[in-house]
């Protein structure tokens, strides 16, 4: 018990440390944050982010989030620029250099090779009074009183300051380009996330059969329809096409049940009228929103109000949307 009181005490005070470091972080967003981001959005270049050991980390998340909100950006370490790298770097680009005390050998070597390549600088340091501060354009102050390890050493509270400090560099910029959820999902085709925000409901339907039948329908045939369309259930249209009610298998097993099959029945005499649709165009999450609020695990799909098609909850589920 005690080995876990002190581990519960340890990790509490380490989000303590790091979130008093977050609160105080907000006093860093000044002219100069202001400058370093303007020059970004200016630039006709990239934003290239270089640093060394755990910022360079740091850096390459940066990179991936300005990438994927519309700011070009590449990372290049600290280490790799002073043997070749820097032949990335083209004079319109910006660079920001990441460094927590801005006065590592490296750092030192590589700012002024920056320079002389006629690119904008920005700092991103906790010494406001390091070399890296004094010969950079920019300065993006993450001040850090306190590393959350008991020795002050492991970078820890430094590290999540300079990813802040990235991320609201990033939603600067984004909102700066007017960046939209369209944007977004151009920049993230793939997965369940790119998906939400492309998918739509005629991508899925016309990947499955189109269960109809009409009011005039015999018992025997609406179960074969449901049975041979494999959606679980069958839409019942008029001679319009249009969709006046659907029957589930759910719908047939409750009516043998209660015995309303003896007289024969059509489809009319056990549909469920007026059933939840979409059109064809709309979003496949919408889709899931409307299933998930009716409890429902089918969706008739129509097209300018015209029956298109059927989509199952299976349908989202495989395209990872559930």
């Amino acid at each position: 018990m005690e080995n876990q009181d002190l581990i519960k005490k340890i990790a509490s005070e380490t989000i303590k440390i790091e979130a008093n470091a977050l609160n105080g972080l907000i006093n860093s967003i000044n002219n100069s944050f202001v400058e370093a981001v303007l020059s970004i959005f200016k630039t006709s270049g990239r934003l290239v982010v270089t640093g060394i050991g755990k910022s360079a980390i740091v850096g390459q998340k940066i990179v991936a989030t300005m990438n994927s909100t519309g700011t070009p950006s590449l990372f290049m370490h600290a280490a790799d620029a002073i043997h070749g790298d820097l032949g990335m770097i083209r004079q319109e680009d910006i660079v920001m250099c990441i460094s927590k005390s801005g006065d590592t050998p490296e750092i030192k070597v590589l700012s002024p090779m920056l320079k002389q390549l006629g690119s904008k600088l920005i700092a991103m340091t906790a010494n406001e009074n390091s070399y890296l501060a004094s010969i950079s354009d920019y300065l993006v102050h993450t001040p850090c009183d306190q590393e959350a390890d008991p020795n002050n050493l492991a970078p820890t509270t430094s590290t999540t300051l300079q990813m802040v400090m990235g991320d609201a560099m990033a939603v600067a910029l984004l909102s700066m380009r007017g960046f939209t959820p369209t944007d977004f999902a151009t920049y993230h085709p793939g997965g369940s996330l790119g998906k939400q925000l492309y998918l739509r409901v005629h991508d899925l339907v016309i990947k499955n059969e189109k269960p109809s039948v009409t009011a005039e329908t015999p018992w025997k045939e609406v179960l074969y329809e449901i049975s041979s369309k494999r959606l679980g259930a069958t839409a019942v249209v008029d001679d319009r096409e249009m969709v006046i009610g659907i029957i589930t298998d759910g719908d047939l097993r409750r009516n043998f049940e209660n015995g309303n099959f003896i007289n024969e029945p059509k489809a009319k005499d056990f549909m469920s009228a007026s059933p939840k649709s979409l059109d064809s165009n709309e979003m496949a999450a919408e889709a899931l929103k409307i299933m998930r609020l009716n409890s429902i695990s089918q969706l008739i799909v129509t097209k300018n109000g015209i029956y298109a098609g059927m989509i199952h909850v299976h349908d989202l589920l495989r395209e990872g949307l559930v």
